[in-house]
């Protein structure tokens, strides 16, 4: 997906986040008590480890956007609540194998699976969440839905196999991350949005428009994770600042600085070939992206995916549920953690 050109400040909506999320409550219960009922395993070390995972919580905005889709077209019933289930087994799957990949010390403020048992075990461990995903997903009966939850793991999978060979690179270009960010994150946000259309039999015009919708949002959801690694206080975050650099992964504000400022390759190559970030080296790459403006400009660019999402939902009908995704716009940007 290329850039979007429309460039925008977003307002701030009347709808809170807690309105959001309050609206949708009962429903989001159901999800965190599917969960738990779908962990369970006759290993006591596979349930205690996932028990583990989902203990430290999590936004759940994808379950959330699954929730408020489907509302917005006109569905209240129970299987929402059990995608829901099913699109945030898919979402820490992930997670976990991104740990091994990256070496990860820490997930949502508390020791990775892989830190405490290693990595054997916990690629075994995201695999039997997976499972756990579409064994819910077909018990659903939706071979339609299916398809869409295989088509976007598979784009899930191809997002983490570009970043693992080019992520790192520092000649990364805006257009190679932006690639990799709608693989590994916006196709879930897509299809989450897609799932929700589909239990709402909409018209085939208000799905694709949900569908763009739900990639636009995960884009600027996920260009402002990009800036959260520069810019959010280290507790509130769950993991040290840099951390994004230090495991790897070269991201939007180093990819402008860099494009500003070719002469300072060598102290981010450094970074990135030692694993570890130094007080000096910090500060350096810190005022690096600020004195170029990059943090501004990825920014800006969250910001024109959130618009652009704001945009595709002008097909949908007007309800409550329609506003709240419209809110859900800016608060994906607004965030800090």
């Amino acid at each position: 997906m290329p850039a979007p050109e429309t460039r925008s400040e977003l307002p701030e909506p009347s709808l809170t986040l807690e309105d959001i999320f309050l609206e949708i409550q009962q429903d989001l219960e159901t999800v965190e008590q599917t969960i738990r009922e779908k962990v369970d395993s006759k290993l006591e070390l596979v349930e205690s480890s996932s028990r583990y995972i989902y203990r430290s919580g999590g936004k759940r905005v994808r379950p959330a956007l699954l929730l408020l889709t489907a509302r917005a077209c006109g569905y209240f019933g129970p299987k929402a609540a059990q995608y829901g289930a099913v699109t945030e087994f898919i979402h820490t799957a992930t997670l976990v194998h991104d740990d091994i990949v990256d070496a990860a010390e820490t997930r949502r403020g508390q020791q990775s699976v892989n830190e405490l048992l290693g990595n054997d075990f916990t690629v075994l461990l995201g695999d039997f969440l997976y499972i756990r995903s579409i064994g819910l997903a077909i018990e659903l009966g939706s071979l339609e839905i299916l398809e869409v939850i295989t088509e976007i793991t598979l784009r899930m999978i191809e997002g983490m196999i570009l970043e693992l060979t080019r992520g790192g690179a520092v000649d990364l270009s805006e257009a190679e991350h932006l690639d990799i960010l709608e693989r590994k994150t916006a196709y879930l946000f897509f299809g989450c949005a897609v799932m929700g259309a589909k239990l709402g039999e909409s018209s085939p015009e208000v799905e694709k428009a949900l569908g763009e919708y739900g990639m636009n949002l995960g884009m600027a959801f996920q260009v402002a994770d990009d800036l959260l690694d520069f810019t959010a206080d280290e507790k509130t975050l769950g993991k040290p600042v840099l951390s994004d650099l230090k495991e790897g992964h070269v991201t939007l504000p180093i990819i402008y600085a860099l494009e500003a400022e070719p002469r300072a390759l060598p102290t981010v190559q450094s970074v990135i070939e030692r694993g570890e970030i130094d007080e000096v080296s910090r500060k350096e790459i810190l005022d690096l992206v600020r004195r170029n403006k990059s943090l501004d400009k990825a920014r800006q660019l969250a910001e024109s995916y959130a618009a652009k999402a704001k945009e595709s939902l002008d097909v949908v009908p007007d309800s409550r549920h329609k506003d709240a995704l419209m809110a859900l716009t800016y608060y994906v940007i607004e965030r800090n953690r």
